[in-house]
């Protein structure tokens, strides 16, 4: 047995799906990238800008890889049941229903990385956090086809995949691509309720994903027109792909846990950032952290106009984060919770004050950045 099968044997054991590609980035995969990038719609995320170097030409950094086993991890949960008690508003994004993802995929690529040197074969493992277009590398590999939401379909199962890449020394045969099969269905594009999702991709600057996530200072007023009920990223261009009707199954290293489908957004409110941070040190919230997840509650909580959630708002005026303190000047905004506007209109921060007495004054949306200068 080759030493590239008995890796993608030992990877398919620990229940991933393995194939293999050269360390190579096809051309039209390079413009493409950095195409988006020169677009601006990688929006705050400008690690991608200062790793787009290697991301298109990875060899430059890792002279010594060869190729990559790319792995493919599913996580299409099952419906979870809301727990009881606390207040449980807004929606999840699937992948953030388990422990994060990127622990357990870290751990199975440590164990292969270390079978491979057992072999004799130099070997490192990323997931997300490498300079590496994971997109690229799993379509030229054959897991699946890049749909027109960027994220990548398997035939007979659909998107809910997390990706990961074993970079070896080894030198790897050029694979077949998995056919293209999205052909003109537009079900993403028009599902996408933010009208993110175009030519070169999504578009940071209109991603829920993004907004919910990766930007963690306070947001323009428009956001909160945009984001809806979403709590934590975005699922809608996933439900709506007709492939993902197939999508049964996850990993076995995976747990959903209807504490992390269905949060009690009162801990947002509760916790000290400490105690937040230990409480979901495993999970994805960590990334955000608990200012932004309060101010993505804060957001649910006024685009859902509900009353169960206005305690939270009022308590929101005294915490310690101004940018909780701004969202909940929106929010009380959006409720007609005049009195609440008029606290904040005092608020010590001059940017909170200010967001408060344009609310409190009827500014409009459009017009509001002017009205704070």
């Amino acid at each position: 047995m080759s030493r590239l099968e008995a890796l993608r044997l030992r990877a398919e054991r620990m229940g991933l799906w393995a194939r293999w590609t050269p360390l190579v980035t096809p051309e039209a995969d390079k413009r493409r990238f950095l195409a988006w990038l020169d677009a601006g719609a990688h929006a705050g995320m400008d690690w991608l800008v200062r790793t787009a170097d290697t991301r298109v030409a990875p060899r430059t950094r890792f002279g010594w890889a060869k190729s990559a086993l790319v792995l493919a991890a599913p996580y299409a949960y099952p419906e979870l049941e809301r727990p009881r008690g606390g207040v449980r508003l807004g929606r999840v994004a699937r992948y953030a229903w388990s422990p994060d993802y990127h622990r357990a995929l870290a751990a199975a690529l440590d164990e292969l990385a270390a079978f491979a040197r057992g072999l004799g074969v130099e070997a490192k493992g990323y997931v997300d956090f490498g300079p590496l277009l994971e997109w690229s590398l799993a379509r030229q590999a054959g897991i699946g086809w890049q749909g027109k939401n960027t994220l990548i379909l398997v035939e007979g199962f659909g998107s809910y995949l997390h990706l990961a890449v074993l970079l070896t020394s080894l030198e790897a045969p050029e694979p077949a691509p998995a056919p293209a099969r999205c052909g003109r269905c537009t079900a993403c594009v028009r599902a996408c309720p933010t009208a993110a999702i175009g030519a070169l991709g999504v578009d940071a600057r209109r991603c829920i994903s993004y907004w919910t996530i990766e930007h963690r200072g306070d947001w323009p007023a428009w956001v909160y027109d945009l984001t809806g009920d979403w709590l934590f990223g975005c699922d809608d261009c996933q439900t709506s792909c007709p492939w993902n009707r197939f999508a049964k199954g996850y990993w076995n290293r995976f747990a959903p846990d209807p504490e992390l489908a269905y949060p009690d957004l009162t801990l947002f409110f509760t916790l000290s950032g400490r105690a937040f941070a230990r409480r979901f040190a495993h999970t994805a919230f960590a990334r955000p952290g608990r200012a932004a997840m309060a101010r993505n509650a804060l957001a649910v909580i006024a685009n859902l106009q509900a009353e169960e959630g206005i305690p939270l708002v009022k308590k929101a005026v005294h915490d310690q984060s101004s940018r909780v303190r701004k969202a909940a000047a929106e929010a009380a905004f959006r409720l007609g919770l005049r009195g609440v506007l008029d606290a904040l209109t005092k608020d010590l921060d001059p940017g909170v004050a200010a967001w408060a007495r344009a609310r409190l004054e009827g500014a409009p949306l459009d017009d509001l950045g002017d009205a704070l200068g």
